[in-house]
């Protein structure tokens, strides 16, 4: 039986804290966070301007879609402000809903009062850098709350998978592969469809032989590399698992066999994996909101 080593390559916007964080098939919260500069920094404006546009920066580096900029009606906001507290600053987030109401409330590492108040770049981009997975974390649980009350989401059902087929494989691998990648597939997690209509996730998979080093004499080699496409209904990829081998050369032109069963069950582990991720059905639901009040501080939204 040929063994084939696998890798996940799972890319995509809030789903798990930091740079994991990817968006839910359906309840994204914001499409946007907008970042207001802040009137409570205890720091000069022009600074307070600067920590917005850092934050707002390490949060495009955690893949969340924010914008240093006044918060406009019908977005998710963030209201940042500082608090002393015995000779150190500590940054204070709060996501706010469109409706100006906190959701949560995050605290940043407290920065003593003196290099808080110089405004330095260096400590901004620092503070900002300390925040961003924080924040991720946080909206990652706000929408993890939200599909736990949505009773269509994927957190109730299973998500419908639409799978495409295998192409580009020798031998009977584009039908053997595609069979024993079916099979393995329904576990109850998520189930395959045979049509991509209202699919949640449509799976493809391409298989591609070059040849590899000659080996000892007599026995070439060549290298197999087979893809596993995740693709939400969007048509955006939500992930790929990628299976790499050395095979004996043309080993694979007639009957795959055990090998096609073999690299579909671990297919099937990875697709099913991309998928939770992705959606964030497996993610904790934030705590409810401890701060409910709307802060004096908001900023109004712009028609």
């Amino acid at each position: 039986m040929l063994l084939l080593g696998g890798c996940l390559s799972m890319p995509g916007p809030f789903s798990n804290p930091g740079r994991e964080a990817s968006a839910l098939a359906r309840n994204a919260p914001p499409a946007r966070l907008d970042i207001p500069t802040p009137t409570e920094s205890l720091m000069p404006e022009a600074a307070a301007r600067q920590w917005a546009q850092a934050t707002a920066a390490a949060l495009l580096g955690q893949t969340i879609p924010a914008m240093a900029q006044p918060t406009r009606r019908g977005d998710w906001w963030l209201n940042m402000h500082a608090e002393l507290r015995d000779g150190l600053v500590v940054p204070v987030y709060r996501v706010m809903t469109p409706a100006n109401q906190v959701r949560a409330t995050q605290e940043g590492a407290p920065v003593p009062a003196a290099q808080w108040a110089s405004g330095q770049a260096p400590v901004l981009n620092a503070t900002a850098q300390d925040a961003a997975p924080r924040i991720a974390s946080v909206l990652t649980g706000i929408q993890a709350d939200d599909m736990e009350k949505d009773p269509h989401s994927l957190k109730h059902r299973a998500a419908r998978v639409y799978f495409s087929g295998v192409t580009g494989a020798p031998g009977d691998g584009n039908t053997s592969l595609a069979q024993a990648f079916a099979a393995s597939f329904r576990d109850g997690t998520d189930t395959i469809q045979n049509s991509a209509d209202n699919a949640d996730f449509t799976v493809t998979c391409t298989v591609r032989i070059t040849d590899g080093p000659h080996g000892t004499t007599g026995h070439p080699q060549q290298h197999i590399e087979i893809v596993w496409r995740v693709q939400d209904k969007a048509g955006k990829e939500a992930g790929a698992a990628t299976q790499l081998h050395d095979i004996a050369a043309h080993s694979l032109d007639g009957y795959w066999g055990d090998v096609a069963v073999a690299a579909a069950q671990e297919a099937a582990g990875g697709v099913h994996q991309i998928i939770g991720r992705y959606s964030g059905r497996d993610n904790a639901p934030l705590p409810p909101a401890t701060v409910p009040a709307t802060p004096a501080a908001a900023t109004p939204a712009k028609g």
